[in-house]
């Protein structure tokens, strides 16, 4: 045994109120496992990786009970009992964390060498060139391209496959027997998701090191670990080996999550939602066959669009990038982002939009909304042309094309509300009678994404990342426009949350014959939420298509590459 956890208790103190983050869990790492640990946002699991480093923010919150007994040298600490500066002696070095947003753990004024060459001079007491020496070596393990540019660039140079490799390479670089992994994939692409998990279990057979894995995906837990627990309200619900949970489940809510995910359904089917499996017996829940009713009333979300018009039409578009270099920025070349792209999307439309980081799926989706300029072509959107409109005709044509952005973190104002947030576009644009009308509004649009009206007066960093994303998506609908753009709109949700936002856009679909361009890099939401979809490389289409015949029949080597790393 690596590590044992008894009777956690967590609290933090919010306006004067006490929060039981975790509730008295109890649970134990062996030696070279991989423990899967997974819930919806909120339930506890980044907490409970927090308290094993002694991470917890102070004072709002504290470790009100319990043991975390780290078993090494034939001896066993209380990890709980060590002051701060005993702690820097386990922390990186027997015990290292590899967090959920990389660009947030890496120091933005430091290269990434001299980064994980600082961790290896402190824990190694080595010589700053035998530290560079190893990061290299770190480097081509977690294969990344050119360690030796990577050593000399900053973070913002680098994309988010190559700032996690980064940071794995820093959390591995002393050799730790207990790594934990906080949702080190969220945000990224499936192929970069699977060369993640596949460098993690090469290091974990090479090492013999224990992980903690933690994460809302449960496809990754089943690729990953040995044993997964489950975590619901800072409770442990269900814990065993990953055959025994994934064949048969026995809480409720772990059928829930088993039963939330989009690969699960066919297009057209309503997704289950956790609430509904914990207000219903057990004995009338099937994984995969959700038999709760409303069948009839939602057996398509489709438009008929055999007779639709187009209500955007691209045409020859292309967004270049200058590369410069030099004192005088000299123009050396330039990055072909958005590469002679046509495509209609047809009113009523669900348009879906996949394709690797760097694909050039998120400028075109900003170049459509002219948030990002073109180098050339044109976007008919009812006629007209948002290439010629002028700055002011492009602010009103924005109230009828909303964007939902991938980053909610840094599409919100961290000084003002999420209230303020939502109810800011409506002022803007006019909409409404006054500031009365437009609060009540954006309590309609916050019970919609299942949020209560008490989060109305928070601030951002008061949410959790699925919360601000929630938060973000009622902001887009305050306007209640015709054309949305959704961004890797659900891709940092969990799949509770994420069937919910599903479910919600296909309502207003319905509702209102929204149009939608939808881009992610998860192929399974894609082909369940879609009607057509496009598959971008290298900034140009490589096919597009109905996607049920793009999955069977994938007619370029790229596509079927995508579709094997889902798989």
């Amino acid at each position: 045994m690596l590590l044992e956890v008894r009777n956690l208790i967590i609290e933090f103190c919010k306006d004067d109120n006490i929060i039981k983050a975790v509730d008295s869990i109890t649970f134990e790492i062996n030696q070279g496992e991989i423990l899967g640990i997974v819930g919806e946002s909120g339930t506890g699991k980044s907490v409970t990786a927090l308290s094993i480093m002694q991470l917890i923010a102070q004072p709002q919150g504290k470790i009100s009970s319990g043991e975390i007994i780290y078993h090494h040298n034939n001896s066993a600490t209380d990890l709980l009992k060590l002051n701060k500066d005993e702690m820097i002696r386990f922390r990186g070095n027997e015990i290292a964390m590899i967090f959920q947003e990389p660009v947030k753990s890496l120091n933005p004024v430091l290269r990434c060498g001299d980064q994980v060459a600082e961790a290896i001079v402190l824990h190694q007491h080595v010589t700053k060139k035998e530290a560079y020496i190893r990061t290299i070596e770190l480097f081509k393990k977690v294969e990344l391209t050119g360690p030796e540019n990577i050593y000399e660039s900053y973070p913002f140079q680098l994309s988010g496959g190559q700032k996690q490799r980064v940071a794995i390479a820093m959390a591995i670089s002393c050799k730790p027997q207990l790594l934990i992994a906080d949702e080190p994939t969220s945000a990224l692409d499936v192929t970069v998701q699977k060369s993640i998990i596949k460098l993690l279990k090469q290091i974990q057979a090479e090492t013999g090191m224990s992980i903690i894995f933690i994460t809302h995906d449960l496809g990754l837990i089943a690729e990953l670990a040995n044993r997964v627990m489950v975590m619901r309200e800072g409770k442990i619900v269900e814990q065993g080996s990953i055959t025994d949970v994934f064949s048969d489940p026995q809480h409720p809510y772990t059928k829930a999550l088993l039963s939330c995910r989009p690969i699960n359904h066919p297009k057209g089917k309503r997704l289950p939602m956790i609430k509904d499996f914990m207000e219903v017996k057990r004995s009338k829940l099937e994984i995969g066959n959700w038999k709760l009713g409303h069948d009839s009333e939602n057996k398509s979300i489709d438009s008929d669009l055999q007779n639709a018009f187009p209500i955007l039409k691209v045409k020859n578009l292309k967004t270049y990038f200058p590369i410069r270099k030099g004192i005088f920025g000299k123009m050396k070349g330039e990055v072909k982002a958005v590469d002679d792209v046509s495509f209609e999307v047809m009113k009523g439309e669900t348009l879906g939009l996949v394709g690797e980081s760097g694909c050039g799926k998120t400028t075109l989706g900003r170049t459509i909304l002219r948030l990002i300029e073109p180098t050339s072509g044109s976007v008919v959107f009812k006629d007209e042309n948002l290439m010629e409109l002028d700055k002011f005709d492009i602010r009103e044509m924005r109230k009828h094309i909303q964007i939902i952005f991938q980053d909610p973190y840094s599409s919100l104002n961290p000084r003002i509300t999420a209230g303020e947030a939502i109810t800011e576009p409506m002022r803007i644009h006019r909409l409404y009678s006054g500031n009365s009308q437009r609060k009540e509004k954006a309590m309609e649009l916050l019970q919609k994404v299942n949020l209560s009206e008490e989060y109305f007066n928070r601030y951002p960093h008061e949410f959790s990342g699925g919360q601000r994303q929630r938060i973000v998506i009622a902001r887009a609908l305050g306007l209640n426009p015709e054309f949305v753009i959704c961004d890797e709109s659900v891709s940092a949700l969990d799949v509770s949350v994420q069937a919910q936002v599903l479910n919600l856009l296909n309502d207003l679909k319905k509702e209102s014959n929204f149009t939608y361009i939808f881009i992610s890099h998860d192929l399974s939401v894609v082909k369940y939420m879609s009607d057509r979809m496009i598959v971008m490389n290298n900034g140009k289409i490589e096919e597009i298509g109905v996607p049920d015949e793009i999955y069977n029949n994938p007619k370029s080597e790229y596509t079927r590459r995508l579709i094997d790393a889902m798989c």
